[in-house]
């Protein structure tokens, strides 16, 4: 199993930028996708972006152009770089992971939230 730990997560003013973390651990060798999801108070969870094991990044098109991932293989560590952030962004984010082994050996952070004022 993959254990994740987000942070970087905070209150941030429009426009603003900030950097979430998703540090991975365990079995990391067999992560397929890295991804990044976000849930609004009253909404269905979504998903922000991801990129595959070999790199490939897909983005949504709500944040297309404003977020950036990125991956640190030496640290183990994914990275969700956030600019030009609106009040609709306001989410508690997730970072997940899909495995080569299979669904039953997906994972999840505990969430991390940002909160952008207006």
């Amino acid at each position: 199993q993959v254990q994740l730990v987000e942070s970087g997560g905070g209150l941030v003013q429009a426009g603003g930028s900030l950097r979430l973390s998703c540090a991975q651990s365990g079995s990391i060798f067999f992560i397929d996708t890295s991804n990044w999801y976000r849930q609004g108070q009253g909404k269905q969870r979504e998903l922000v972006a991801n990129i595959t094991r070999g790199g490939t990044t897909y983005y949504a098109d709500s944040v297309k152009g404003r977020f950036t991932l990125s991956r640190d293989n030496d640290k183990n560590t994914v990275y969700l770089q956030m600019n030009s952030l609106k009040p609709e962004d306001t989410a508690v984010y997730y970072c997940n992971t899909q495995s080569l082994l299979g669904p039953e050996y997906e994972s999840w952070g505990q969430g991390t939230q940002v909160t952008v004022s207006s």
